[in-house]
């Protein structure tokens, strides 16, 4: 993304974690919590992510554990959830 993305104040942050399936906001990072039928299907579903993460040039902290994918977005440079980890959990959500 060319711009620097808006930091997101508390009205606007739950407005958009109500849009988003699943997605919940802790600890001053968007997170969620994906679960698939085995590893290979989670291993898929992250090289998919790593596909959003390069375009938008925003990477998550995220970890795996099988079957299961956890993902937490924060801008850094920011100090906090930014229209640009909106952006790229919704890139997620429509990879389901």
């Amino acid at each position: 993304m060319g711009s620097r993305p808006d930091l997101l104040d508390a009205a606007a942050l739950t407005a958009a974690v109500a849009d988003l399936d699943g997605w919940e906001v802790a600890d001053g990072r968007l997170g969620r919590t994906f679960r698939f039928a085995d590893f290979s299907a989670a291993w898929g579903f992250m090289s998919r992510v790593a596909l959003v993460a390069e375009q938008l040039g925003h990477h998550p902290d995220w970890s795996n554990v099988w079957s299961t994918v956890r993902i937490d977005l924060v801008t850094h440079d920011r100090g906090g959830i930014t229209t640009l980890d909106v952006e790229f959990a919704r890139r997620v959500d429509a990879l389901r």
